[in-house]
């Protein structure tokens, strides 16, 4: 570990933007994971919007990452079309 006090600063904000990183990442994981498992079960009880604010709330979470720069803005693109895509086969499938 360094003694200079400018490198000691910058392995600290490293750490701290690493744990923000994260989280953020891991959020979104989780998110589109349960989505993607409880999608079928809410087709099945007619609860379309519940399945939709869930799809808007991680879209707004995926936008919270691009705007701070955890993820690059081509990679939430991607995210968000795979899920609509998905959401879409899903939804085509149970009707």
């Amino acid at each position: 570990m360094s003694k200079n006090a400018s490198a000691v600063k910058k392995f600290q904000v490293s750490l701290r933007n690493k744990r923000r990183n994260k989280s953020y990442k891991s959020a979104i994981k989780t998110l589109t994971k349960n989505l993607t498992s409880g999608l079928n079960e809410k087709l099945k009880m007619n609860k379309s919007y519940d399945y939709i604010l869930e799809l808007s709330a991680i879209y707004k979470k995926i936008d919270k990452a691009v705007s701070k720069g955890i993820l690059h803005k081509n990679n939430g693109a991607r995210k968000k079309s795979l899920l609509a895509k998905t959401m879409k086969s899903l939804v085509s499938q149970n009707m």
